[in-house]
C-alpha cells in the first residue's frame, strides 16, 4: 500500500507533477491498494466542463485510487450536489468509483493508518470572480463543520497519523510569511491551530499557499513537490 500526496493541481494546470510520478508504472500500483491525495483546488467539480471533463479523464487513467479534499477553488454547488457516503469510517462523495471526496472534519482509517481531513480556504482573487459561478460562500467551512470535526477527533482521543487541510494554523502560516490579518482566513486558522495545539500527529500535510515549505518537523506546504508516506 502507498500513499501519494501532492498539493493543488487546478484542473490540468498543475496535474502534470502527478501524472510524471505514475508516468510508466502502472505495474507497480493498484487501485485497491494505492492512494493519490491531492491537498485541494482539483478542479473535479470545476468551472468549464471541458476542463474538468479532462481533468476526471486524466484521474481515472491513473494506476490508483485518487482521494481529495476540497480547497477554495472548486464548484462548491456540483460538489456538495452528490449524495454522502462512508468510507473507512468518515464523510465522503464519490464522484466517481476511485475519484473520492474526503469531506470536512473526519477521521478515516486506511488499513490502519489514520487521517483528519479539513478542507475550504479563502480566495484572495475573489474580487475578479463571479459569485455562485466561480467562487462560493461555502469554499470556507462553517460552524457545524467545525464542531463535527472536534467532536470526531474527541472520538478518537486526539490522535491521528496525519492531518489533511487545504489552509494551515495560523502559527504555521505566520511562520511562512502570511500575516492572518491581512485575509478572512483569521477563524478558518484559528481553528486549525486549535486542532494542532490538541492533537496528536506524525506530520500535517497542506496546499494553498503554491509553494513548497516546512516549518517545524511536521507541517509540510505542498505545491510542485509530491511525498509519499
Amino acid at each position: 500500500m502507498s500513499f501519494l500526496i501532492a498539493g493543488d493541481t487546478h484542473g490540468t494546470l498543475d496535474l502534470a507533477k502527478v501524472v510524471q510520478y505514475y508516468e510508466g508504472r502502472d505495474a507497480e500500483f493498484s487501485k485497491d491498494d494505492d492512494y493519490l491525495i491531492i491537498l485541494g483546488d482539483v478542479g473535479v467539480c470545476g468551472f468549464s466542463a471541458s476542463e474538468e471533463a479532462v481533468t476526471r479523464t486524466t484521474l481515472r487513467n491513473l494506476p490508483v485510487t485518487v482521494l481529495f479534499i476540497d480547497g477554495n477553488h472548486e464548484n462548491f454547488e456540483r460538489l456538495n450536489a452528490y449524495p454522502v457516503d462512508e468510507w473507512n469510517g468518515g464523510k465522503v462523495h464519490f464522484i466517481e468509483s476511485n475519484i473520492i471526496h474526503l469531506m470536512r472534519g473526519q477521521v478515516f482509517d486506511v488499513d490502519g493508518t489514520t487521517f483528519f481531513t479539513f478542507g475550504g480556504a479563502y480566495s484572495i482573487d475573489r474580487m475578479y470572480r463571479t459569485k455562485g459561478i466561480s467562487w462560493f460562500p461555502e469554499e470556507l467551512p462553517n460552524l457545524e463543520e467545525c464542531e463535527e470535526g472536534w467532536h470526531n477527533l474527541e472520538n478518537h482521543g486526539f490522535e491521528v497519523d496525519y492531518i489533511l487541510s487545504h489552509s494551515c494554523p495560523r502559527e504555521v502560516a505566520a511562520a511562512m510569511g502570511y500575516g492572518e490579518m491581512s485575509d478572512d482566513e483569521v477563524e478558518l486558522r484559528q481553528y486549525l491551530q486549535r486542532v494542532a495545539d490538541n492533537t496528536e500527529f506524525t506530520a500535517w500535510f497542506f496546499g494553498h499557499f503554491h509553494e513548497d515549505a516546512q516549518v517545524e518537523d511536521m507541517f509540510f506546504c505542498l505545491y510542485d513537490e509530491v511525498v509519499t508516506i
